[in-house]
């Protein structure tokens, strides 16, 4: 990237008071919704340098390249950012097919049923098989 074309990549985006940004990751083919995380200016620049989705760890205050240790890598497909430009919208590749720490597709997969929160999708990859303890 050129410094203007970071500026402008950059600018555009409304950062909260921690210099954040929430991004969702879209399966670019399905159109499902995988997961929500948070990006700072770098962790944006990063995923549009590499092709490849980086985040920002709110607990570790760390960048972490999504799929570094589980091999479930998200390759950007098409960047987006919503009419606030206080969000960001990453369509992305799921490979491994597998976005959530917990082994399933995505992270939405508990549903509210009037009284209570119930499981949907099933572990298609333990967390010890992918990280060799339980996160």
């Amino acid at each position: 990237m050129t410094p203007d074309n970071t500026a402008a990549l950059l600018q555009a985006v409304h950062w909260n008071d921690q210099g954040l940004v929430p991004a969702i990751a879209q399966d670019a083919a399905s159109g499902d919704v995988l997961m929500l995380a948070w990006m700072n200016a770098e962790a944006l620049q990063r995923t549009v340098e590499s092709g490849h989705a980086v985040y920002w760890s709110r607990s570790r205050q760390a960048l972490w390249r999504k799929g570094e240790s589980s091999g479930n890598v998200q390759l950007l497909h098409e960047l987006r950012l919503d009419c606030d430009g206080d969000t960001v919208l990453l369509r992305v590749e799921q490979v491994g097919g597998v976005a959530c720490h917990t082994g399933r597709r995505h992270c939405f997969y508990q549903r509210w049923t009037g009284d209570d929160w119930n499981t949907t999708d099933p572990v298609l990859k333990s967390p010890e098989s992918m990280y060799g303890k339980t996160p």
